[in-house]
């Protein structure tokens, strides 16, 4: 891996197109102008406790969640950076609730941008890792009105043609995959650019790890409080008990156990019956971070099936997930069936 590095996002994009015939290029671009993006977010990220940027605007999103400053910084920094490139026919954010038009003086072009523009941002002021998380499908009808577009976008996660997240942490990173395995590029600021960091990543088998919020432990049904006090038993044959780690941000926990093996837990519960599915949205959450864990060799699941093959019916619809190394969550889908106690 040592030789690989200094290789640039661009450089791995382009080396990756010159392998399909058909690959016009505008791909690239789109990606391109994420990628700035993301260091636009990344320097406000950083300096976000030196700046009035911090804490709660009072308004109330889609979602029914406190908008945080640096959200609406997120939002418009991404709105903004990728209206004007030409290459998508609209977008779709986790902070608004109708699909995102392009501007009549820009072109439009193919691609579908779905995103949560900062993902776990309720913990930016006590300095947790924070992220973005994004999908991108292609258009399937010849509709250009925003009006008709939204069957264009409620496709099912395994259509998407790339997918991935940035983490702003102790260092900011992308990890992406286009369908032909996962790599992570760590942001240099002495030249500014992401370099190849990790290289074909794949999340080990089984973990040691399970990541849940226990506080929402007395709303589960019986088969998920089965299931963490089968990963909190002590048993030396299966190398139980596993290690709690959860710090309330999905792009932290999701990353950690990428690499490290484990799993993620966002259960349904009845804590509030407006969201029985739970909190978690499938279209700018679920499906980009399931098409990830796969190609890395993990697994998603809303704890009956695969997360990339559920049909979506609306824009902010949420979804149970259980994501990470795959035979843990498959060790999650027979407990949540009651085929395991």
């Amino acid at each position: 891996m040592a030789k690989r590095v200094g290789i640039t996002i661009t450089q791995h994009l382009l080396s990756q197109q010159r392998q399909n015939p058909e690959a016009t290029g505008a791909f690239t671009i789109l990606l391109n102008e994420l990628i700035v993006a993301a260091k636009v977010i990344s320097k406000e990220v950083n300096k976000a406790g030196l700046a009035d940027i911090l804490g709660a605007t009072g308004e109330i999103n889609v979602q029914e969640e406190q908008v945080q400053k640096l959200d609406v910084y997120a939002n418009r920094v991404i709105m903004e950076r990728m209206q004007h490139i030409g290459q998508l026919c609209c977008m779709g954010s986790e902070e608004i609730a109708d699909l995102i038009d392009i501007p009549r003086q820009y072109p439009k072009g193919n691609y579908i941008l779905l995103f949560d523009p900062l993902d776990g941002s309720s913990n930016i002021d006590v300095n947790i890792s924070i992220g973005t998380i994004f999908g991108i499908y292609k258009k399937v009808s010849d509709e250009t009105d925003i009006n008709f577009l939204l069957s264009d976008v409620l496709q099912p996660g395994y259509k998407q043609v790339a997918a991935g997240y940035f983490i702003y942490g102790s260092s900011t990173m992308m990890v992406y995959t286009t369908g032909n395995g996962v790599h992570g590029f760590t942001l240099y600021p002495s030249v500014g650019e992401f370099l190849l960091s990790h290289e074909n990543i794949q999340i080990p088998e089984r973990g040691k790890t399970y990541s849940v919020n226990e506080s929402n432990y007395h709303y589960w049904d019986d088969n998920t409080k089965a299931l963490v006090e089968y990963f909190k038993a002590k048993d030396k044959e299966t190398g139980r008990p596993y290690t709690s780690r959860y710090v309330g941000s999905l792009v932290a926990d999701f990353h950690r156990n990428l690499l490290k093996g484990g799993i993620f837990m966002y259960p349904a519960d009845f804590k509030d019956p407006k969201k029985p599915q739970g909190k978690l949205r499938l279209m700018v959450e679920a499906n980009p971070l399931a098409m990830v864990v796969k190609q890395a060799g993990g697994y998603a699941s809303d704890g009956n099936g695969p997360i990339l093959e559920i049909q979506p019916s609306e824009l902010h619809q949420r979804v149970p997930l259980f994501i990470g190394s795959k035979k843990d969550v498959e060790l999650a889908e027979e407990f949540l069936s009651g085929k395991r106690r």
